[in-house]
């Protein structure tokens, strides 16, 4: 990870983290450990610092696809309950130092079961992990609360059965359903089934849409399948006409802006893939302005280098973002969290308040 500072007061404040993968996270050193443990040797490097630049550099390319190519190392070593268990602790521990309070972390069960594992004992492994990675962050001071959402790949056919393990495991530590990969040519409503399973036993779920593909993937995932949130969406600019004084919104963005449809949103991700060009530029600023229900998120934290504080920084020192702004965006997060509302309540009242009234942010005026 190149050298960046993150000021003590973001350093500090609450965090609430909604986008975040966990075959995205994990530790360079961990990737190394696994891949000795299995006889993985496809490895780029076995250096902890070389695999690390690896990973950065192959992802900061432009390119969507090419940066889901380099999920294939992470995802060779969490074939394993104890690989998947070990992943799952470290991504709760590293997200409780980064000031995270609440996190729901996203996996894909079908890509786990290469080694023999069923996608119950997948999903098994990763709750043990989350739950013993929170005790032990308390234990060091750190309050999280980590929850898990089960995606299924837009390429393949197992959203229906991934969506009933979702209700399955709705009392178990998962929260909600999503559907991730390649958006051109894989619309959501391939799985429309599934989302209507979803809806029927009352399950919450999101879709990644209008990250590289346009307004026809954000208006399907809301208007055909029902999305509770949309993951990235920076393509809703799309339906905004910027080109007069004041910005005028379009029938799709004002039903987004209206319905309070959460915008799961991924500054140095959406660099790296080419769906932004800089941090200034970064969309997020307008939908901030215009009062979408903006979220800041790290989608893939190796992959871009990353942390949730790196990604607050970056807004506060090139898009004008202050702390007031930060604390809006995270209560927005937990607002829209999938979690129920007296949960999110006492996180937002116990621990983002307070947070930020320390740093003496106790309002928002926009």
């Amino acid at each position: 990870m190149s050298e960046f500072v993150v000021s003590p007061e973001v350093a500090a404040a609450p965090k609430a983290l909604l986008h975040d993968h966990l075959d995205g996270g994990l530790r360079p050193q961990t990737i190394i450990d696994i891949a000795d443990e299995i006889g993985y040797r496809a490895l780029p490097a076995t250096d902890p610092a070389d695999l690390d630049r690896w990973f950065r550099e192959s992802a900061d390319s432009g390119s969507l696809v090419r940066y889901l190519e380099t999920f294939a190392h992470t995802v060779a070593v969490m074939q394993t309950e104890a690989g998947l268990y070990r992943v799952a602790k470290e991504c709760a521990l590293d997200l409780a130092a980064d000031g995270v309070v609440y996190a729901e972390s996203r996996y894909a069960p079908e890509q786990h079961v290469d080694g023999g594992l069923t996608m119950e004992a997948v999903v098994e492994a990763v709750n043990a992990g989350f739950r013993d990675g929170e005790s032990e962050a308390a234990a060091a001071g750190n309050t999280i609360q980590v929850r898990a959402l089960l995606t299924a790949m837009r390429h393949a056919a197992r959203a229906r059965e991934i969506a009933e393990l979702t209700v399955r495991y709705r009392d178990a530590g998962v929260v909600g359903f999503d559907i991730a990969g390649a958006e051109a040519g894989y619309p959501p409503t391939r799985h429309l089934d599934a989302f209507e399973y979803l809806q029927r036993e009352n399950s919450r779920f999101t879709i990644h849409a209008g990250e590289a593909f346009g307004l026809p993937s954000i208006w399907e995932a809301i208007q055909w399948c029902g999305a509770d949130r949309l993951g990235h969406g920076v393509r809703i600019v799309d339906d905004i006409d910027t080109s007069g004084e004041v910005p005028t919104l379009g029938r799709l963005s004002a039903y987004v802006k209206d319905g309070r449809i959460p915008l799961e949103m991924c500054p140095t991700s959406n660099l790296q893939t080419g769906a932004a060009k800089s941090y200034a530029a970064h969309p997020i600023t307008l939908l901030k302005d215009l009062r979408f229900r903006v979220t800041v998120n790290t989608d893939n934290r190796l992959m871009s280098g990353t942390t949730q504080g790196r990604e607050m920084q970056h807004l506060v020192d090139e898009a004008g973002w202050t702390l007031a702004d930060l604390r809006w965006a995270t209560i927005n997060a937990m607002k829209s969290a999938f979690i129920p509302y007296d949960e999110r309540l006492a996180i937002i009242n116990d621990q983002v308040k307070p947070g930020y009234a320390a740093l003496g942010v106790v309002s928002y005026v926009p």
